[in-house]
């Protein structure tokens, strides 16, 4: 269970991650702490990359339909000019920003920023997904969160494309991926293998 840092008297900011697979509420938690930090009076702003329009062009919406208003921006060098005298930054599907999230992310806590992030660890592949490996370790909290195997009731720690292979980024949604363990995930990617022409 994640506990808000409470640090008495410290000025420096910090990162908190929160990653998983698909559906496993990653962008649920990311809405419930900076509701909580707006309850606080915190000065709060979401963002979230400009090509992630599946629900909403201008909100962040978690699977479960909870939202919060967010700015669609297209690169992570826009957060520098856009977070003035604002607490809390929160980034949503940091997947599929550029890789110089993690340094902007670096520059805003060390501005004093609460800065955080959302987004997935591993792509359909199973491979680290764009910048969540350098935010990962660069992040002074992370928070794991899984889904619940749609195949057999484990945990859940990979996302499985049901689509046929394509680009690494590829919006979808219910339809086109599924949450999965490990043993799952290996089952499903050696039976397309399998049926492949």
């Amino acid at each position: 269970m994640f506990l808000e840092p409470h640090f008495k008297g410290q000025r420096s900011g910090w990162i908190e991650v929160i990653c998983g697979s698909m559906f496993s509420g990653k962008t649920e938690e990311l809405i419930r702490r900076l509701k909580r930090a707006k309850i606080a009076n915190q000065k709060v702003e979401i963002f979230k990359p400009k090509i992630d329009t599946r629900y909403d062009v201008q909100k962040v919406v978690s699977h479960d339909e909870n939202f919060i208003l967010a700015v669609p921006i297209d690169n992570s060098l826009k957060l520098l000019e856009m977070v003035d005298g604002i607490g809390v930054v929160g980034i949503d599907e940091a997947q599929f920003f550029d890789s110089d999230l993690p340094d902007v992310c670096q520059q805003l806590a060390l501005q004093g920023k609460r800065v955080i992030v959302a987004g997935l660890d591993m792509d359909f592949k199973g491979r680290p997904f764009g910048p969540m490996p350098n935010l990962l370790s660069v992040a002074e909290y992370i928070t794991k969160v899984h889904a619940i195997c749609q195949h057999c009731g484990n945990l859940a720690t990979h996302s499985y494309r049901l689509a046929s292979e394509g680009s690494t980024v590829m919006l979808g949604e219910k339809n086109s991926y599924e949450a999965r363990c490990r043993t799952c995930y290996t089952m499903g990617n050696i039976l397309k293998l399998q049926t492949e022409p």
